[in-house]
């Protein structure tokens, strides 16, 4: 088999920064928090008030057919918008291509909790019957990469891995790996998620995950500094088009990076918490490295995990010091983009492949903000506050699950 290369020519993003990828990487490059109180429930009787919020959304445009937008679970709406803004500014006109060569992989960690939580509560309160008879197709955690096909009549592979906050991750490299394998030429990949939830915010808050910065929303998620009490919960989309590097120069299109690698690996340690050795991270980011064939030394800046969790942080600085060697701390430069959009959870890889991307497209690497008294055990250049000017050819973005799931994406200027 001839090696195919893999390019991503396109990106879709909805976000607590904003409804498209222009806003949500200027709110990245400015530093700018889209956390705040929360408004989609009352958090009266919550210790946590504060989240991530995707705001002014409307489903409707993103569908053919408004009956569809009414028939979709929120997480489902939102991989719809960024799925067609991605397939739009890819270029990529999908009645000129092979449709069945072309797959969807926009998973999400959690699936449809709204509507779970929404029709048990109609099973409680009125009996049986007046349960929804589009509950299961709308909750379950597959059904927008099923929609997503259905609306551009793709037939190409389509499935979804649920892993959790490393979903997206995971989506997109095992797409990358299918194209590479010659069952596709391209697909819509990502992730999605919308728990903004009761269910949600309690089962989060009550696992002591979430921080409770209640009295400062903007600075609540403060990955690698010694005030971090948690993560903040976010929802949003992420979406790329990946494609072999041939079909995209046949449509001429144009390309904002060579995906050259994709590693994977399990904690095989608990349920939530990180292995403090940080070897299976560790063990990630190695075979995304060998996969592109890239040296340590090459790599010039992570999108980190970097939710804000106390034990966390730490792991995930064990990890890049165990990948990268002196690299880590004499030039590699590192940041959590989660500081200002909260933890997108099975979305988050989505987001943050994007602003790799980005960082190559315009070479500057958004900061990590709210780091004002860095931790001693998280030691490394964390790109403190304010967006860098630095040429970024080869970034790392890094994803790690409940489950002990890791995944990191390798991306490469073109060339």
């Amino acid at each position: 088999m001839n090696e195919r290369r893999v390019v991503i020519t396109g990106i879709g993003t909805v976000s607590p920064l904003g409804n498209d990828l222009q806003s949500t990487w200027e709110g990245l490059k400015a530093g700018k928090s889209g956390i705040d109180y929360i408004t989609q429930l009352d958090t009266a009787d919550y210790p946590v008030k504060i989240g991530g919020e995707v705001k002014d959304f409307d489903a409707k445009p993103f569908f053919k057919d408004p009956k569809d937008a009414r028939r979709a679970d929120r997480y489902t709406q939102l991989a719809m918008a960024a799925s067609k803004m991605a397939v739009e500014d890819s270029g990529m006109d999908p009645d000129a291509v092979d449709k069945t060569r072309v797959g969807v992989m926009v998973g999400s960690g959690i699936g449809g909790l709204g509507t779970l939580e929404r029709e048990h509560e109609k099973l409680l309160n009125r009996g049986p019957a007046r349960v929804s008879p589009f509950v299961i197709p709308m909750m379950i955690s597959n059904i927008a990469s099923g929609m997503i096909s259905m609306e551009y009549g793709f037939g190409g592979p389509n499935m979804v891995i649920c892993t959790a906050c490393a979903t997206s991750n995971h989506n997109i490299g095992e797409a990358w790996r299918m194209i590479k394998f010659g069952d596709a030429d391209a697909f819509i990949a990502g992730g999605a998620e919308a728990t903004m939830l009761p269910m949600g915010l309690g089962g989060f808050a009550n696992m002591k995950a979430l921080s409770t910065r209640n009295d400062d929303p903007q600075g609540a998620s403060r990955p690698f500094d010694t005030g971090r009490d948690g993560f903040v919960m976010g929802e949003g989309a992420g979406v790329v088009i990946i494609e072999e590097l041939e079909h995209a120069k046949a449509r001429g299109a144009k390309i904002y990076a060579e995906l050259v690698g994709y590693g994977v690996s399990a904690d095989a340690y608990h349920l939530s918490a990180p292995s403090p050795d940080g070897s299976g991270p560790s063990r990630a980011i190695h075979m995304a490295l060998k996969h592109g064939g890239i040296n340590p030394n090459e790599v010039d800046y992570v999108n980190a995990h970097g939710t804000s969790t106390p034990l966390g942080d730490i792991s995930e600085t064990t990890a890049l010091k165990m990948a990268f060697g002196d690299h880590a701390k004499d030039k590699l430069v590192i940041s959590s983009t989660k500081s200002m959009t909260g933890h997108l959870l099975g979305a988050a890889g989505g987001i943050e492949i994007a602003a790799c991307l980005m960082a190559i497209q315009d070479d500057v690497v958004a900061p990590t903000i709210n780091l004002q008294d860095q931790d001693p055990q998280c030691d490394l250049d964390y790109c403190a506050n304010t967006a860098r000017e630095l040429k970024v050819d080869v970034a790392l973005s890094n994803s790690f699950g409940f489950g002990g799931h890791n995944a990191s994406l390798l991306v490469k200027r073109f060339s």
